[in-house]
């Protein structure tokens, strides 16, 4: 099932995606298609920064769910992981601002 978001968060992800003036079902296709992008960047950057056996551990953490499990391993093990992220959303937001205007 997919989740909606409340239509302020929404408008400010449209606006920041540059795609406000689509009508508002393309805007909820598009900004959940790039939230998927932008998580597996985002997950990927952080593992990059693990061990193999790190990253293991993480899997089994996220399998888990267990969310405070998995922020207590990321806060030990990738202190800056809060950064990267930001880092890796930006960087998938200019990318598909670009995308958009090709």
């Amino acid at each position: 099932m997919i989740q909606t978001m409340p239509d302020d968060a929404a408008a400010r992800i449209a606006q920041d995606l540059g795609i406000a003036d689509r009508p508002q079902e393309e805007q909820r296709m598009l900004i959940a298609q790039f939230g998927e992008v932008a998580l597996k960047a985002a997950t990927i950057s952080v593992l990059s920064r693990l061990s193999e056996e790190l990253r293991a551990e993480f899997s089994k953490l996220s399998e888990a769910g267990d969310i405070v499990a998995l922020k207590t391993f990321l806060d030990r093990e990738v202190p800056d992981h809060d950064e990267l992220v930001k880092r890796a959303v930006t960087e998938e937001v200019q990318r598909f601002k670009k995308f958009q205007a090709a």
